[in-house]
């Protein structure tokens, strides 16, 4: 309408004032706006009744304020009907209006839509309730209106309660004193503007007597920042300019959410109650100098408390507002660029297109967000759990088959770095350490001379396992501190190679690194550290074991007596093995179970298989820990059928411990052999080396090993070499000791293999292996499907807890206001 219109004349005819009517429209806004505008506006009220707004950000234009701050009145200027203002209770609830022009009868539907329950708590899809029939006429709207918002603030009472009875009869007091449901107007005819708003209690500033408890200040404000903090809502802020402005918080509240003032329309209401001299403060806002927004402040002038009561007309009021502006200083005063920014007209033209624009940018966006929704959506569907079938007792039967075939594929072995069989074998590697660092470590040497001398590198083991005596070999003195730090120290470096090896390729965190040193220190402390046992020791052990035997003869218990104590020490690796094992099987259990079993139902029928399968497995550990025990006590007595094997390594450490004593206890004769072979090698077969300091002081005359082995030639004996010469010498008083050593020790090298490989084949075959037989028989028999009341437990089992069925609800409902606010946009063809 141009600002220049003249007032209508109240005087005029009925026919005139149509024309006037036809000319403005309810709400003043521009009556010949595009159908494509009036389209989108309605796409969108259409989208905020399927409850999408929950998910998606779409325009709305909120009315905010304080309370008594104009808010009703300027709903009424825009809609052109009259709000409820008895007790209240318009302000107690959001109330929505779509206005809509159309050529057909002006009408007006009022509706209720719940988006919380009667708790409070969200629903997962709104609900829209038509509320009472289709109104006709104007008059009747304020008491709809007023029971509406009655039902809304009751929500457990029945709504025909409200609609249709007599509700003075009803309890003023409600069940709520503040709601998040709208009563929703939708008002279309031919004079009405294209405009949808939502108007929100107005905001509270302090609870007197009677009037409502502190705790609603903080529900409104709740309330209404649960609208304008979204990006896509324009604030329409009223402020009376009867009250201090910084003492209004509506407009601190906009402030901090929406800071530089690109959303926010502000409207000055009341500017007839301005008290005098204060006019130019007022006037400032218009002018955008003081607290400037992006769209500007407007002012209007709606019916005062005198007008209402006389029951002036909305066309009364208007025409009264354009003569207030027009003759009222400083109002009419105002600069002409000024005059677009007052009266009802031009805010709803203004509103109107700002709406309009924000719709347009947003519909391309509201289409790609539903879209990422509804994809969002189904994936979140489909990561929960199947709901419960029909046949409960085939898909526990199902569900049973699949986990002991993966039970299967795990016990046999999985090509994986985690797999059950890898994560076993570092375990083995371990224990065979353990029992191989049992190994009595003999020393050749009485317990007083052994600390000058040192063994020999043990060549024939260079092939095998390292040894104790391979570790004290390498140039260390022989002191029994030591040799004890050489043989632990030289343990944990190859479990710290072998454990590099298998944990290659895998990232193991710092806590895991710590768990596994852990680990190998229980190995350590299992096998104990060893002992050195010295041939004076030993051989004074046998000599007081002798009962009637006959000299030179040594009982067997002698060395029954050390295999034992060795047999002895394997134990405490054995069971520690063991339950390494069954950890890690106890673990991979629980994965296994959780793997097929978490799904299905509340939960119930992952729990009873995982107590099953924790008792099956204490089973399958109880019968391993047995077979462990009795695969120990069949070495306390020593046997072997092995007799090569074991004569051979006799007979290497044998040559070893002699060999390290002629060093020592023969050490003159040892150096003159060792001497007159390196010499004679560099001579030929026949002559004797001169150079030695064993050789014949006199030119031609031998001494020394080189006469020894000319006697003997001269005597008849040839062929002799010249460590041969050991033979004849007297026998070392030791050599009872030394024979009792290689015999222990080759018979540990034969037992001690056989150990490391049964113990773990034991646990592999009874709890491994073992924890797949009859496990079909334990679940079946003890989750009692099979029996008569199978049927009845399966469907027990298959129950859905009400947490995952609320959440499928939910997500149900919310795909289904998705896809419904899809096809609306599909519709319009955006």
């Amino acid at each position: 309408m141009d600002p220049t219109l003249p007032p209508p004349d109240p005087t005029a005819s009925l026919d005139g004032q149509t024309a006037l009517d036809a000319q403005t429209g309810i709400g003043l806004s521009d009556a010949q706006l595009s159908q494509s505008r009036r389209r989108t506006l309605d796409l969108v009220n259409r989208l905020h009744s399927t409850g999408v707004q929950v998910d998606i950000d779409l325009p709305q234009i909120v009315v905010v304020g304080q309370q008594s701050s104009g808010k009703s009145s300027l709903i009424e200027s825009f809609s052109g009907i009259t709000l409820p203002r008895a007790a209240g209770t318009c302000t107690r609830c959001p109330t929505e209006c779509r206005l809509r022009g159309r050529n057909a009868p002006w009408q007006c539907e009022v509706s209720l839509r719940f988006i919380t329950d009667s708790k409070g708590q969200p629903l997962g899809q709104a609900r829209n309730e038509l509320f009472g029939s289709i109104i006709h006429d104007k008059a009747e709207v304020e008491d709809r209106v007023r029971r509406a918002q009655r039902a809304i603030l009751n929500p457990s009472m029945p709504r025909k309660q409200f609609l249709e009875g007599d509700i003075d009869d009803i309890s003023e007091k409600s069940e709520l004193s503040f709601s998040k449901n709208v009563v929703s107007l939708s008002i279309s005819g031919p004079e009405v503007a294209d405009l949808s708003f939502c108007d929100l209690p107005g905001l509270i500033a302090s609870v007197g007597s009677g009037r409502g408890a502190s705790s609603d200040i903080g529900l409104v404000e709740g309330l209404v920042k649960s609208y304008i903090t979204k990006p896509s809502c324009i604030i329409l802020l009223t402020v009376a300019c009867e009250t201090d402005f910084e003492n209004q918080g509506a407009y601190h509240l906009a402030k901090i959410h929406d800071p530089e003032g690109k959303r926010t329309i502000g409207v000055l209401t009341k500017p007839d109650r301005i008290p005098s001299g204060e006019e130019k403060g007022w006037i400032d806002f218009i002018r955008n100098e003081r607290e400037p927004l992006e769209n500007n402040w407007y002012c209007v002038k709606q019916p005062s408390s005198s007008d209402l009561k006389q029951e002036l007309t909305w066309h009364d009021a208007r025409r009264r507002e354009e003569e207030y502006f027009a003759g009222t200083s400083p109002w009419s005063e105002l600069d002409s660029v000024f005059h677009k920014y007052l009266r009802t007209r031009n805010l709803v033209d203004r509103l109107s297109s700002v709406l309009s624009d924000l719709i347009a940018k947003r519909l391309p966006e509201i289409q790609e967000e539903l879209e990422k929704s509804i994809f969002e959506t189904r994936i979140s569907l489909g990561a929960l759990p199947p709901p419960p079938s029909a046949d409960p007792f085939n898909d526990i039967a199902a569900l049973i088959y699949d986990f002991t075939a993966d039970l299967h594929l795990h016990v046999m072995g999985m090509p994986d770095t985690d797999g059950l069989l890898q994560s076993i074998r570092p375990f083995q590697q371990q224990f065979r350490a353990a029992i191989r660092g049992t190994a009595p470590a003999f020393v050749p040497f009485s317990r007083q001379s052994a600390p000058r001398f040192i063994l020999p590198e043990v060549e024939f083991l260079d092939n095998e396992d390292e040894s104790p005596e391979h570790q004290i070999s390498v140039g260390i003195e022989y002191s029994e501190e030591c040799v004890a730090e050489s043989i632990a120290g030289s343990r944990d470096e190859s479990e710290e190679d072998w454990e590099r090896q298998a944990e290659k390729g895998n990232k193991e965190e710092e806590e895991e690194e710590e768990e596994e040193e852990k680990e190998e220190d229980e190995f350590d402390a299992a096998a104990q550290q060893l002992e050195l046992i010295y041939v004076d020791e030993v051989y004074t052990r046998a000599h007081e074991a002798r009962t009637r035997e006959l000299p030179g003869f040594y009982p067997f218990v002698v060395e029954q007596s050390f295999i034992v104590k060795i047999v002895e020490k394997w134990r405490a690796p054995a069971l520690l093995y063991l339950q390494k094992v069954e950890k890690i099987m106890s673990k991979k259990m629980k994965l296994l179970v959780a793997k097929h079993f978490e799904k299905f139902g509340q939960g119930v029928l992952e729990q009873r298989v995982r107590t099953i399968i924790h008792s099956h497995l204490k089973d399958c550990f109880e019968r391993t820990e047995d077979r462990i025990q009795w695969l120990l006590d069949l070495e306390d007595i020593p046997f072997t059928l092995n007799h090569h094997y074991l004569s051979d390594y006799k007979e290497k450490f044998l040559t070893y411990y002699k060999a390290a004593r002629e060093k020592v206890v023969r050490n003159k004769i040892a150096a003159q052999i060792k001497a007159f072979q390196g010499n004679s090698s560099k001579s030929p077969p026949d002559t004797y080396v001169k150079e030695s300091k064993y050789a014949s002081d006199t030119e031609g005359e031998p001494t020394g090993i080189a006469k020894v082995l000319k006697g003997l030639a001269e005597m008849g004996i040839s062929g002799t070499k010249p460590e041969d010469i050991y033979k004849i010498l007297p026998p070392d008083a030791m050599a009872p000791a030394i024979n009792i050593m290689a015999d222990v020790r080759a018979y540990f090298q034969v037992a001690y293999k056989r150990v490391a490989d049964n113990i773990p084949l034991a646990v592999d075959h009874e709890l491994v292996r073992g924890i797949e037989r009859d496990v079909l028989k334990s679940l079946y028999g003890r989750l009692g499907i099979n029996g008569p009341d199978g049927h009845r437990i399966a469907k027990e089992l298959a129950m859905e807890s009400p947490q995952i069925a609320d959440k499928r609800q939910d997500l149900m409902k919310k795909l289904e206001r998705l896809q419904i606010a899809n096809n609306e946009l599909l519709e319009i063809g955006m």
